[in-house]
């Protein structure tokens, strides 16, 4: 089983160790962060986040039973007004823990934030078409494709594209009960 924790300067090193080329920093991080990751540029992104009020949680994924760091996750674009958020840097950090399931509990947890505690009606993501893992996993989170974003963005000399995805909290009750 795992568990959030909200993401701390401690994990800055283990997140930067994670990420292996600019490929993947892209793939992971769009397009807020340069390879190679720096400190810096997490303090960047933690900046006005994990606050009563914030626009932005942003999550540590342990694993319960060792207190071990495994991944990483976010909710940002918080806006309570019309009661939207967007899931984004999800990361399954350790290689010996991929393909168990950890990152369809991943997001069960931050759909509850969304959901539960923050009372949302919507939840989006982005990502990109070629992740079919990831896809999967979140179509079996409960999340719809509403459209492709054609060549999004780019990396080295190729264009990437992205699915946009949401899930509506009727939806999640739905998926919840079952």
């Amino acid at each position: 089983m795992i568990k959030l924790r909200f993401f701390e300067r401690s994990d800055f090193q283990q997140l930067i160790n994670w990420m292996e080329s600019p490929e993947f920093l892209s793939q992971w991080g769009g397009p807020v962060f340069s390879f190679p990751l720096t400190e810096q540029q997490l303090e960047d992104y933690l900046e006005n986040a994990n606050h009563h009020h914030s626009r932005a949680l942003v999550y540590s994924v342990l694993e319960k039973e060792t207190g071990s760091v495994i991944g990483h996750i976010s909710l940002g674009h918080i806006d309570r007004n019309n009661k939207s958020a967007r899931v984004g840097k999800v990361l399954v950090g350790d290689a010996k823990v991929r393909g168990k399931g950890i990152g369809l509990r991943m997001m069960k947890e931050i759909l509850k934030v969304a959901f539960e505690e923050l009372e949302l009606h919507r939840v989006s993501l982005g990502v990109f078409d070629f992740n079919a893992s990831a896809i999967a996993c979140y179509e079996k989170a409960g999340f719809k494709k509403e459209g492709l974003i054609r060549d999004y963005m780019k990396s080295g000399n190729e264009y990437w594209s992205m699915w946009e995805m949401s899930i509506l909290e009727d939806e999640w009750k739905a998926i919840k009960k079952d």
